[in-house]
């Protein structure tokens, strides 16, 4: 079973830029309805590719650094890691589909 691990600022580096696995980093903030809609296919996504794309969020809130280094103006703003590198970037509650099709593009 896949969980969503939260990481922060000083952890960033470590969990995203050197995992082995490519990397679904959500960016989002309690207060964001977009946010807390899009979290439900945020967290099916991290079952289903469970071992092959590691799936972390960060509260843009608490940690101001890693957003603004990556352009992050808008929440939910997802981003997929590949070897350290930015391979995809979506913002905005999209559908799953298209989450998936991002996905598939890093994983295969």
């Amino acid at each position: 079973m896949a969980s969503i691990q939260a990481v922060e600022d000083a952890s960033f580096e470590r969990e995203v830029l050197q995992s082995p696995t490519p990397v679904l980093i959500d960016f989002w903030a309690p207060w964001c309805g977009p946010c807390r809609a899009i979290a439900p296919v945020v967290e099916e996504l991290a079952k289903e590719y469970a071992g092959k794309l590691k799936v972390v969020k960060m509260n843009v809130d608490e940690n101001p650094q890693t957003p603004s280094r990556y352009g992050v103006r808008g929440i939910p703003n997802l981003i997929l890691f590949k070897g350290g590198q930015v391979k995809e970037q979506i913002v905005g509650a999209v559908p799953k589909a298209q989450l998936v099709r991002a996905i598939t593009s890093v994983v295969a």
